[in-house]
Order: C-alpha cells, then structure tokens, then sequence
C-alpha cells in the first residue's frame, strides 16, 4: 500500500509520520506538498499533526483551503482512506469530512502530555481490530476539545462512528481522565462511510521502541488491513 503524507507550511510531525510508516511499518510512503493537484497514486492519505498557516483564524480553517484538499476530499468522497492526526484532525473537520469541531481547551491551556486511549468503534478497520484496553498516547494541542451537537452525537453513537474516549490507565472512561473537555470524552471520530478518520492524539510518537513507548504502533498497524 502506498501512503502519502500532506505537508502544510507549518506541519511539524510530517517526519515523524513518514518516519513511522516507512521505518516501523515498512510502507511506501510519499510526501504531498499543500500547493500539490496529484495524491501520486497514494492508497492511504495522512493529514499530519502541526500548525497550518500559523493556526491564523481558526485551527485548519486555512488548510481546509489548500489546492491538495481538492485531491484528499475527492479521493474520500471516492471511498478511498483518509486520516487526520491532531491538526490533521482539525482539517478534515473544517472540511466535512467528519463530523462536529475541535475547540479550545476547556482549561484554555495547550496540553503536551501522555493519555491512555480506549478503543471504541468495532466497525471501523482503525479500531476493529485492537483489544479494549487502555493505550498510552501523546497529546499536543491547544485547540482539542471534540464538540457537536445533540443529533450529532447520537448519530455518532448510533452509527459506532466513535474511535476513541479519553480514559485511565485501567481503561475507564471517566471525566477525569478527559484532557482537554471533549463531549463523552471523545477523542476521534469516524465518517458515516467510515474511511476518512480523526485523532487529536499522536500515534505516531509512540510507535519505536527507542521511545520507551509504542502503543501507538498497534493503532497504526491497523491501517494495514487495508490491503488484507
């Protein structure tokens, strides 16, 4: 499977990304500049983690913007897959790729820590697959807190459209282990064709063991079922 990973200026975990796939995973992997009208013949399209244009106006709202997008909205309205990390989160979200917005934190803080994760959705080949158990994921953000209004959030529900909850070390999802405010705690959601998908937090950070922690390497790893 190919993978193309969409560079913004200012995006700042594109290398990470690509470091991931290529490196951990043993993927082919492409990067797409913004100004770009080709995906290459990527398989797989990743929004990365970063700052868009600054975070001028409203987080994602300029990239949503960029010549690529044309390519990455076609392509997913194609059924073909579509993920944004953090950032790349917020961008697809300011597109209409998935449902609801990412708001400021509830604390009014940027937040750069480890959460643990509790897979939610059985539907979906992100999360299908992964044992219903807490994983230890970075955080990086200002602007994280899921919001969506009532109708939204029962079509997520309904839909198993929810990826993951923010939850404790032992995997219970509790308001406390919510970082950052998000309804129901929710920390990344999926389209109603369930190919395009948003995460605020970073698996990418936590998938080589010279980090002391790859738990993001099994979410990641998912992806590959793609080709299976």
């Amino acid at each position: 499977m190919k993978f193309g990973v969409v560079v913004f200026p200012g995006s700042n975990c594109d290398d990470d990304t690509v470091y991931t796939l290529r490196v951990n995973l043993g993927q082919e992997v492409v990067k797409l500049w913004h100004k770009d009208h080709d995906l290459q013949g990527c398989d797989f399209v990743i929004l990365p983690g970063g700052f868009s244009y600054g975070d001028y106006l409203r987080t994602g709202a300029i990239a949503r913007f960029s010549p690529i997008m044309n390519e990455v909205i076609a392509h997913a309205n194609r059924g073909g897959y579509v993920m944004g990390i953090c950032n790349g989160f917020q961008i697809v979200a300011e597109a209409g790729l998935v449902p609801g917005v990412l708001l400021r934190n509830s604390s009014q803080r940027y937040i750069c820590r480890n959460i643990y994760l509790n897979p939610q959705s059985k539907s979906t080949i992100l999360t299908g697959g992964l044992d219903r158990t807490a994983y230890k994921i970075p955080i990086a953000h200002g602007d994280g807190r899921y919001f969506a209004d009532e109708d939204t959030l029962k079509s997520l529900n309904d839909n198993d459209q929810v990826l993951f909850r923010y939850c404790d070390e032992n995997g219970l999802i509790t308001e406390a282990a919510n970082p950052n405010g998000s309804l129901e705690n929710i920390a990344g959601v999926t389209n109603a064709g369930k190919n395009v998908f948003g995460m605020m937090p970073h698996p990418e950070r936590a998938s080589d063991p010279a980090l002391g922690n790859a738990d993001g390497r099994f979410i990641l790893e998912q992806l590959l079922a793609v080709t299976a």
